[in-house]
């Protein structure tokens, strides 16, 4: 019957989830066509209030003192339990009320819906009594009335009834007592009057018993439909809280590995899954492989990450596959209902994690599916339900956004990167000489950085001033680039200004953030400790640290490279002439830094070519 009103068991579970007009149409055509009980809508409706319907109805109901405060709240507590119709209550007597149903404009209920109302209804007085309301339909829109009226009668609370008893026996009572005390009434005997109170005080105690039991039960069951309610609410809050963190958190992230490890060390802290993975689609669309998860052991997480989902086979029938594929979320209770459709590989790697129930929801971005996320649960023996499966599926697309967004910062990072490259080989390339000189620098400077602990943003800002701290030379004839003899004073002065001109031309590019820095850093690359540096002169801690660390990487790059003028230096020399200009020309902590940044380059080398290198001397 589920199946083919279009239902899925684990939308039936969910209290919170409801069905449309249609889904319920078919539901009840296939009902009454295996049953064949044309009482089967009434029945149903009645259900509601047998112990065994522990549902959303009977816990709101049981909350409540008596059917007369339901009855007269039935427009508002219908909306938690109906969606097609408005209900609306009037009181005509303390046991008598009027309810009239009229549907919402667009929706055609069928008449099967108006019994189920009627048995909704006698449900309500069956929760607190024992015998069904009387239920006159007075008019019915399905013969030609402009809405369903119904008049609901019930008998009175045993409580009720107990205290009628004991109001009539205090009227009676209260005669007798004053005739025989005023008047000299031989038929009223004190006897008489003792056995009254006895009884009226017996009659008291009985009424009082009463109620304080309805009272109790009804405490007792507002007490749990409140426990039930905070329970939710908790569910709700948790849920909220965990698509809010994961959206705050990842949103600013600019690595894919980041955004995959943040959002699953959300996931195990802040929902109620025993394990849970990502897989991504690979950049040929051909393949889903693992990314990211918890929850796993090591034997179990070792066969995953070697596991392949194939994309490109069209035998493939495996969830992942399909909800990849199809961009459809899955949500299965027990792996036995979806067992003939799987392949065999498919049900041997279920087998493997020891799969029972789970949900897989398609990562999508831009109408593109670029991986799943599944979870799953073993230990608890909580049922998956609808709202698992809506609250996974807006999550995985605050992960797609997120992965799609780092993708296209990667993209936007490698084409910078490119850029940068061929302006720093733009300059170097006019001389083969100097070919390669920027990116060595570039590699000298990084190493600087990590010798001094620099953060990750510094570095980078660094390595773009180093590729392009030479870029003014764009302003500078070849003929004195390139001259193989001594530079003349006025063709010095003219290489000189390749500094300043590196800083305006750097200027015009609209840099952002900490990258702001590059053109002075790039710029004051040839300023010295002392002040004898150019363009500026600055001295010590005027000079940017950045322009420090270049200074160094620079000069230490160019004096062991070939030039027109000169053959390269000797190592060992270059370094004599670093720890010479130490604290005059140079940083001493940045000298020290690039010491120990190439002697562990050397080291690596020995390592890797033990025979083939001569070991450096040692400087100072």
């Amino acid at each position: 019957m589920i199946a083919y009103a279009g239902m899925e068991p684990y939308q039936v579970a969910d209290q919170g989830h409801w069905f449309n007009q249609q889904q319920i149409n078919l539901f009840y055509e296939k009902a009454l066509r295996e049953t064949g009980n044309p009482f089967l809508a009434r029945e149903a409706g009645q259900y509601a209030a047998s112990p065994d319907a522990i549902g959303m109805m009977r816990q709101y109901v049981l909350g409540l003192v008596d059917p007369s405060t339901v009855y007269e709240l039935i427009g508002k507590t219908t909306e938690k339990f109906v969606k097609s119709a408005s209900y609306k209550s009037r009181k005509i007597s303390p046991q008598k009320i009027e309810i009239t149903v009229t549907p919402y404009p667009g929706v055609k209920e069928e008449p099967f819906q108006c019994q189920n109302r009627i048995g909704f209804m006698e449900a309500i007085s069956l929760v607190f009594n024992s015998k069904p309301p009387k239920i006159e339909h007075t008019e019915c829109m399905f013969t030609g009335g402009k809405c369903c009226r119904y008049i609901i009668s019930w008998d009175m609370q045993i409580s009720s009834i107990w205290k009628k008893i004991r109001n009539l026996m205090i009227l009676l009572l209260i005669p007798l007592f004053t005739a025989l005390l005023i008047v000299d009434a031989g038929f009223v005997t004190l006897p008489m009057i003792f056995l009254g109170l006895t009884a009226l005080m017996l009659v008291m105690l009985i009424a009082e018993n009463t109620e304080k039991r309805e009272l109790k039960a009804s405490a007792f069951n507002l007490k749990e439909s409140s426990d039930q309610l905070a329970a939710q609410i908790e569910i709700n809050y948790n849920i909220t809280r965990t698509a809010n963190e994961i959206g705050q958190t990842i949103a600013n992230l600019t690595n894919k590995a980041d955004v995959l490890s943040q959002a699953i060390s959300i996931f195990e802290k802040r929902l109620d899954y025993d394990r849970g993975l990502i897989l991504l689609v690979n950049e040929k669309r051909t393949l889903l492989s693992f990314a990211a998860g918890f929850g796993y052991n090591d034997r179990q997480l070792e066969y995953i990450q070697k596991a392949a989902f194939h994309l490109d086979n069209p035998n493939s029938k495996g969830v992942f596959v399909v909800s990849c594929k199809e961009k459809k979320p899955f949500l299965i209770n027990d792996i036995k209902e979806i067992g003939n459709s799987l392949s065999r590989r498919s049900l041997a790697f279920a087998h493997q994690m020891g799969t029972q129930s789970f949900i897989c929801c398609p990562i999508i971005c831009d109408g593109k599916s670029i991986g799943v996320l599944a979870v799953d649960n073993l230990r608890s023996k909580r049922p998956l339900v609808q709202s698992d499966l809506s609250l996974l599926m807006g999550i995985a697309s605050i992960i797609g956004i997120s992965i799609s967004n780092t993708d296209l910062l990667e993209a936007r990072q490698r084409q910078f990167d490119s850029i940068l490259q061929v302006l720093a080989a733009s300059i170097d390339a006019r001389d083969p000489l100097t070919a390669g000189h920027s990116e060595k620098v570039t590699d000298y400077a990084m190493g600087i950085c990590e010798e001094l602990n620099l953060s990750a943003n510094y570095r980078e800002m660094i390595r773009v001033a180093s590729l392009l701290h030479d870029y003014g030379k764009i302003g500078v004839p070849d003929a004195i680039l390139k001259k193989p003899g001594r530079l003349t004073q006025e063709e010095y002065e003219k290489v000189k200004t390749h500094a300043e001109k590196t800083q305006k031309i750097l200027e015009q590019v609209n840099f952002e953030g900490i990258f702001s820095q590059v053109p002075e850093i790039a710029g004051s690359h040839h300023e010295k400790i002392d002040g004898s540096g150019y363009p500026n002169g600055l001295k010590g801690e005027e000079i940017p640290l950045g322009a420090r660390i270049i200074a160094v990487a620079d000069f230490f790059e160019a004096v062991t490279a070939k030039r027109h003028y000169r053959d390269p230096l000797p190592i060992s020399y270059a370094f004599r002439l670093l720890e010479k200009g130490r604290g005059i020309h140079f940083d001493e902590k940045i000298v020290d830094a690039f010491v120990k940044f190439y002697d562990k380059q050397i080291k690596k080398a020995e390592m890797h070519f033990p025979k083939k290198v001569i070991p450096m001397k040692k400087v100072g």
